[in-house]
């Protein structure tokens, strides 16, 4: 477990000594200058962690807090290819340190020594950053000709950020370095179609680890070493829930548990308008058996029933909207792809600026307790965004530095958890009681 000293001691290096070596090798300092390239990562990352729409004005006023006078016309004379360069590498360093809280226990997730989730967000830039973070393209004339992909992968039960990794948007998600990452002995990985590997699914079970993954509807099954028809096999099904062992891919044959969880007439006609939607508006067939196979919710794992249930895999499932909480909660709030300006260079600078920020709020988060699913975390990210100028002045005063991340800490943890839901329950509740999941 990350202690307060430790936290303290990272805000620290990551704000007053990490960007000085980075400065020459990004081209940031070539020549002497008061605002070094400490206190622009300062500026530039507590600013907007404090206020993610901030103006110039308002950033050159946390510059003033850090003891620089500067206008917003000099700053945004820093807004060069180099400045977003040293972002960028201060960046790095930081999503390589790694901070925790003490182990969440609740229900199925004490089963497991880690529960990792692995998802990704994308963030479009500018066209004239193509070259540097390519996009997908598009039928949109603009802005789809640059754009960035964050992958990142937490262990819920740490609340740990094990990476951010940032790939060019037209990246698959699978082949993302994250996506190599192991799963130690005893942990699950939780992920979704984009992420479908055979390859890593067998390093995982062969290193002892557990995954839990939508099935992907071109991999071949077999069932008593037989191809399976799926679609027909289903059809002749009665029970709304199947738990059933086949054998994924005609080569691999991984052994695995197939479970099938019928859904409502609503959702599945949904999906259906979904998949025809896609199918008209990317300009190629409907997908015939994957509308014949809209009718269930279809999760492939390597973990036996004794350790987890149906109705247990299901709610680790849906543990993976937390993932897009985080993301939300970065994007709507933390604002990482928003800008008041229309400069590329600007803009970049602003995105990893901003990334940082949020990185260092989550490590600020776990000082209150690590959860899920159970706190506001808007709540939370405004109690903190209140608080950097006490982090700002704090930060050449060690002792100052922790009295403020403990009294920031008490303000966390006594954050009322979201109230029980009788129609909807939140996460927490279904980790409690699987049973929720069909109620």
């Amino acid at each position: 477990m990350t202690s307060l000293p430790q936290v303290a001691r990272s805000l620290q290096t990551v704000l007053t000594e990490l960007p000085e070596p980075l400065a020459r090798p990004s081209g940031f300092c070539q020549r002497r200058s008061k605002l070094t390239a400490s206190l622009f990562v300062q500026t530039l990352v507590l600013g907007w962690w404090q206020q993610p729409a901030a103006s110039l004005a308002q950033l050159c006023q946390l510059a003033l807090l850090r003891g620089v006078a500067i206008s917003p016309q000099g700053l945004d004379q820093r807004f060069t290819e180099a400045g977003a360069s040293l972002l960028k590498a201060c960046l790095d360093a930081v999503v390589r340190q790694v901070l925790t809280a003490r182990p969440v226990a609740r229900g199925v997730l004490d089963r497991f020594s880690a529960v990792y989730l692995l998802d990704s967000t994308t963030i479009t830039l500018p066209d004239a950053l193509a070259a540097i973070w390519p996009g997908c393209g598009g039928r949109v004339a603009t802005n789809t000709q640059a754009a960035l992909k964050g992958t990142v992968r937490i262990d819920l039960r740490r609340g740990r950020l094990d990476g951010l990794e940032l790939t060019a948007g037209r990246t698959q998600d699978r082949a993302t370095d994250l996506q190599q990452a192991p799963v130690p002995a005893g942990a699950i990985r939780i992920a979704d179609q984009g992420f479908w590997s055979l390859d890593v699914l067998e390093a995982i079970a062969a290193a002892k680890g557990y995954f839990l993954s939508r099935y992907h509807s071109q991999t071949h099954l077999l069932r008593d070493e037989t191809p399976l028809d799926l679609p027909r096999w289903l059809a002749a099904q009665t029970a709304p829930v199947i738990d059933q062992p086949v054998r994924l891919g005609l080569q691999k044959r991984l052994p695995v548990r197939l479970l099938a969880i019928r859904v409502p007439q609503a959702v599945a006609d949904q999906r259906r308008r979904r998949v025809r939607e896609a199918a008209r508006s990317g300009g190629h067939a409907v997908p015939q058996r994957t509308l014949a196979l809209a009718d269930w919710t279809l999760l492939v794992t390597n973990a036996p029933p004794t350790l987890l249930s149906v109705a247990e895999a299901e709610v680790l499932r849906r543990l993976r909207w937390q993932v897009e909480l985080l993301f939300k909660l970065w994007k709507s709030h933390g604002q990482v792809d928003v800008s008041r300006s229309a400069k590329p260079w600007r803009i970049l600078g602003e995105v990893y600026a901003k990334l940082i920020a949020v990185v260092l709020q989550h490590w600020v988060l776990l000082l209150g307790g690590w959860t899920f699913g159970d706190r506001n975390l808007v709540q939370a990210a405004a109690t903190m965004r209140a608080e950097v100028n006490r982090l700002a002045r704090s930060l050449e005063r060690p002792r100052q530095l922790c009295r403020v991340l403990r009294e920031l800490a008490v303000l966390l943890a006594a954050i009322r958890p979201t109230p029980k839901r009788r129609k909807h329950p939140s996460a927490a509740q279904l980790v409690a009681d699987p049973s929720l999941t069909y109620a």
